[in-house]
């Protein structure tokens, strides 16, 4: 035997116009009881009708507990509570014996000249230890390549492999595959308007409509009135 689903019961026109004379100043969960609705079903059809909480009803005496603003109280953190802990830096429960000590390695180090390919699939090479950014303990085995030949890269430049030389095969990188060049014509050589005029213009397309979504979804959402449900439910 299966359950079938509870058919949705239709809202009347007598339904709404009591929502109307009593949801604005009169506790929804006595509004839901009086129609046999659920506070979730009323909430709702009153966000369809754009019927709100009255200012008086929201400052009146039921506030905080319709709102449960004296749930938890017995449980809170008052003022000038003392933690537990306080004063006990670096002890270590029962339950914390395995968390990491001072200059302890963790057992996935990578050992020096590891070789890992990075999310844009460039081969790299582990060439220190030091703590920080993964920039620093892995560099571009192109790179390397290129410095090991010419020296430090100079400042606000970067190595790149030259036109349809791209590999990540440690034997196949090679110094003739690769450049230094400008951070600038790295900027340029991967602007939509050197692959293509027609993506350059679908580009500048994309940008103008999104521009205008956002503009129109702000205008929207500054002209809605501010929903207002004091029981604390959801929003439907």
């Amino acid at each position: 035997m299966t359950n079938k689903p509870t058919p949705r019961k239709p809202w009347t026109d007598a339904d709404n116009q009591y929502l109307r004379d009593h949801y604005p100043h009169e506790h929804t969960q006595a509004v839901a009881d009086a129609i046999g609705r659920t506070m979730r079903a009323v909430y709702h059809q009153a966000n369809s009708l754009a019927l709100y909480k009255t200012d008086e009803y929201l400052n009146g005496p039921y506030r905080e507990a319709q709102r449960g603003l004296g749930a938890g109280t017995a449980t809170r953190f008052t003022q000038g509570n003392v933690p537990w802990n306080k004063g006990t830096k670096g002890l270590a429960a029962e339950y914390c014996s395995s968390r990491f000590r001072p200059g302890q390695i963790p057992v996935n180090t990578r050992p020096l000249g590891s070789y890992r390919l990075s999310p844009d699939g460039l081969l790299q090479q582990k060439v220190t230890t030091l703590s920080g950014c993964n920039s620093k303990r892995w560099r571009g085995v192109h790179e390397l390549i290129w410095i090991a030949a010419n020296g430090p890269v100079p400042p606000h430049h970067i190595v790149v492999f030259r036109q349809g030389q791209r590999t990540n095969k440690a034997d196949e990188i090679t110094l003739d595959r690769v450049e230094c060049i400008s951070r600038a014509e790295h900027a340029r050589r991967n602007h939509p308007r050197s692959h293509s005029p027609e993506l350059a213009a679908l580009v500048q397309l994309k940008g103008a409509i999104t521009r205008q979504v956002n503009r129109i979804a702000k205008q929207t959402k500054q002209t809605q009135p501010k929903q207002q449900h004091p029981e604390g439910a959801p929003a439907p």
